[in-house]
């Protein structure tokens, strides 16, 4: 069995983590690390899981935890996973690092879009970033895996195979993404307040939201040159969710059919991609509790541009699905093991 530590086990990721890790055949939570809820039952901060999880919460040590497990999620804002780690660590223990500590390369990017010093550039260079459907052989071998944020995840995914083939200009790229609430964090926040999300609908971070270089960096790896896009996310009434609509002009005269084909080519062996039919649209409530991303694209032959469409659940492929995905490549067990659910639904 796989010995799982978790950083951050009472936040929404956390939780999640936990809840997708109990129906893993090969791996077993030995440690629940939270610095809010150190001696407090599990089961007593989510109920769901009573009589599931009798264990205690833990300090978030991960030199302690590191001898006690083969593998750290650390499910934590910004900044604490690049505290704690260090080379005696990395000797001893696989990381998963749900936050954003090592996903951009270029330091001085993090440092100017997070506002924060990074504790441990040693190892960017060596961290690979965790998007299965495109590094799956490096994660197999990595020792630190940078697992990608939500709206990354599926901005990316939405539009990676045009990006790629050299199909859209991507310097044209405009990307509107939606949210549930639950990609805030659990942390008590007035915005996120019954009554200042209810019946509302808002955008935020905009022209400056943090995930934008993210999505740059990675758009440009795949395009060959850098890319730059306008990336503009909102806050939707809904607890899970992503719906992502992006826009880009085309480089040529194309047809639904060759755009099709190259989305197929493109994610046909991917289990947890589903490229829809023809003039299907995404939407979250069909992936809602899943690993799955649904996508899919429709041409706009008056205006030269196409539209591509993305929907996942923010905190499982978004965050704690694709932990998991993760672990299970750099472990060697089945891919998608612990991720077999089908999407919740009503």
């Amino acid at each position: 069995m796989i010995k799982v530590g978790i950083i951050g086990a009472t936040g929404y990721a956390g939780a999640e983590l936990v809840r997708l890790l109990l129906g893993h055949r090969e791996a077993e939570i030995v440690w629940y690390g939270s610095r809010s809820y150190v001696d407090e039952r599990y089961a007593k901060i989510y109920q769901n899981m009573f009589q599931l999880v009798d264990a205690k919460c833990m300090e978030d040590n991960m030199e302690e935890m590191a001898s006690k497990v083969d593998v750290i999620f650390t499910a934590t804002p910004q900044g604490l996973c690049a505290s704690l780690l260090n080379e005696d660590i990395l000797k001893k223990v696989k990381i998963v690092d749900l936050s954003a500590d090592f996903r951009i390369k270029d330091v001085k990017v993090y440092e100017k879009w997070y506002g924060i010093e990074h504790k441990a550039p040693q190892f960017i260079e060596e961290a690979v970033y965790g998007l299965c459907e495109v590094n799956r052989e490096a994660v197999k071998k990595a020792r630190i895996v940078a697992n990608p944020g939500c709206y990354p995840t599926c901005s990316f995914l939405s539009v990676y195979p045009l990006v790629k083939e050299g199909l859209i200009e991507p310097n044209t790229l405009i990307i509107d993404a939606k949210s549930g609430t639950s990609g805030a964090g659990r942390g008590a926040k007035v915005d996120n307040l019954f009554c200042e999300v209810n019946e509302n609908i808002k955008a935020y971070g905009v022209a400056g939201h943090r995930h934008t270089p993210e999505i740059e960096e990675q758009l440009s790896l795949a395009a060959k040159k850098k890319v730059v896009i306008n990336f503009t996310p909102h806050l939707v009434p809904m607890q899970r969710g992503i719906l992502v609509t992006a826009y880009a002009s085309l480089t040529r005269e194309v047809s639904y059919e060759e755009l099709k084909a190259v989305y197929d080519r493109y994610y046909q062996d991917e289990y947890f991609v589903r490229v829809l039919e023809k003039d299907v649209c995404p939407q979250t409530r069909w992936v809602e509790g899943s690993n799955f991303v649904d996508v899919n694209f429709k041409i706009d032959k008056r205006t030269n541009r196409v539209i591509m469409m993305g929907a996942m659940d923010n905190l499982v492929k978004g965050a704690a699905g694709q932990a998991v995905q993760n672990m299970n490549l750099m472990f060697g067990c089945e891919e998608a093991e612990g991720l077999l659910m089908a999407p919740l639904f009503p």
